[in-house]
């Protein structure tokens, strides 16, 4: 029985073969998503960079792929013809990620002589580049159709070879600087969550893009000495370069879905916070918000927000201004902060106010509130409204102090103290003495 041959490297790697149409369908879906922007910002040169890398890093993996190379070579009659087509088509790409970095590092203001002269200078070299692959290719004898080997096949053909080390460094001078400013650009302060992780998917798709330039070039110089280092071209370059697709793809379109999820997670949010609010007031008015079927959730939250309002004006005559003022002392004696017990009494006055317009339907109160935090707070009243229980304290709190006499302490008290306010456990007469007050006046009710 003969011994089982020692697997080689592109036995191993042959089992992480990526489809060519993976990246392209990830990169097409940032494609999509990036579109409406950029059409509708066409004259941002920022956008019009990110749209054009994404349409030829598209266009690049549909036509690498062996199908697509063979269907190319047999509509078109000349072998390998798809060759100095798709090292175009990467050329241009790499293009376009100088001009997204030089539109982005010098802004939609920047419209100096510099720059202007920048954009110019990579438009001209990589169309010199691309123009001479075509000449190189026309020039060498490439007649044996070659689907995945034919960097390293033609390793050694006069101007194929220059063709293959030429579009090579065109591509890894590109990534090199695209990795350098992206680097630069993620160590920048003050930037969004989303477009920092954004950045740094970039960042490692592109530096993957070395791997591959590396691969390449190892393989094609190891032709070069007579060695057969072929795996790395045909069996390590590509998953790597598909790979290095899908996270440039996702870089692209984590900040744009981030955002919108986030804006859309924060929509949702605030009206779910609204709804006990917006119950209360639908009770009171009898009937809610009409339903449209394509609202937005932005649209939803505007029509909820005007309702709660458009009805809290309509109840703010039945608020007792006094009433809410104690309502509050009596949230901040339960120990409750500041914001949250103004929060309370707005609450519990609004309560108050619908079970009064209940009572008496046809009244109109007669009441004058100032109602500019009542109108701006309506989520944190919202939210109180959650926590019944809370409320039923406070409330009732206020209706023991409302049902207290005012204290009168004679010859030492203090002076200034409202009507229903608690005096301080221990006061001091005339003389200096220390007299201790009632039980009654020393409970602290916590929450």
């Amino acid at each position: 029985m003969n011994a089982p041959l020692a697997a080689t490297p592109s036995d191993v790697l042959g089992d992480l073969y990526i489809s060519f149409w993976i990246p392209t369908g990830v990169l097409t879906a940032a494609l999509i998503i990036k579109l409406p922007t950029i059409v509708r910002l066409w004259r941002d040169p920022l956008l019009r960079a990110v749209g054009g890398l994404l349409l030829l890093a598209c266009a690049v993996f549909v036509f690498v792929a062996p199908t697509t190379i063979a269907r190319v070579n047999r509509v078109t009659g000349v072998p390998n013809i798809s060759a100095p087509w798709c090292y175009s088509l990467l050329t241009a790409f790499c293009a376009s990620c100088l001009l997204l970095i030089i539109a982005w590092r010098n802004g939609l203001s920047d419209r100096s002589a510099a720059t202007r002269r920048a954009m110019r200078w990579v438009v001209s070299l990589y169309s010199g580049v691309i123009v001479a692959l075509w000449v190189l290719f026309f020039l060498a004898d490439a007649s044996v159709e070659r689907l995945r080997d034919l960097d390293t096949y033609y390793a050694t053909t006069p101007f194929m070879r220059e063709q293959i080390v030429l579009y090579l460094l065109a591509h890894t001078v590109a990534v090199l600087i695209t990795c350098r400013l992206l680097w630069n650009w993620v160590q920048t302060e003050g930037l969004d969550a989303w477009l920092r992780w954004g950045l740094k998917f970039l960042g490692v798709g592109y530096a993957l893009n070395l791997v591959f330039d590396a691969a390449k070039l190892t393989a094609v110089a190891a032709r070069w000495t007579g060695n057969d280092l072929d795996w790395l071209s045909t069996d390590l370059a590509p998953p790597v370069a598909c790979l290095s697709a899908i996270l440039i793809a996702v870089g692209f379109i984590l900040p744009h879905a981030g955002q919108y999820l986030h804006e859309r997670w924060h929509v949702r949010l605030a009206l779910h916070r609204l709804r006990p609010l917006y119950l209360l007031m639908r009770s009171a008015n009898g009937r809610g918000v009409p339903f449209l079927l394509r609202a937005t959730p932005e649209l939803r939250l505007i029509r909820r927000e005007t309702f709660i309002r458009d009805e809290l004006l309509l109840l703010a005559r039945h608020i007792d201004e006094e009433r809410r003022d104690r309502t509050r002392e009596a949230a901040l004696g339960l120990g409750f902060p500041p914001e949250r017990a103004g929060a309370l009494a707005n609450a519990v006055s609004i309560l108050e106010a619908v079970e009064a317009r209940r009572r008496a339907p046809d009244e109109e109160g007669t009441q004058d509130p100032d109602t500019t935090d009542l109108l701006r707070e309506i989520g944190a009243v919202s939210r109180e409204l959650r926590r019944p229980h809370t409320v039923e304290a406070v409330r009732a709190r206020a209706a023991a102090l409302a049902a207290d006499p005012p204290a009168t302490v004679s010859r030492g008290a203090s002076p200034g103290r409202g009507p229903g306010e608690a005096p301080s456990p221990r006061t001091h007469d005339r003389s200096g003495e220390r007299r201790a007050c009632p039980p009654s006046q020393r409970e602290d009710v916590r929450p």
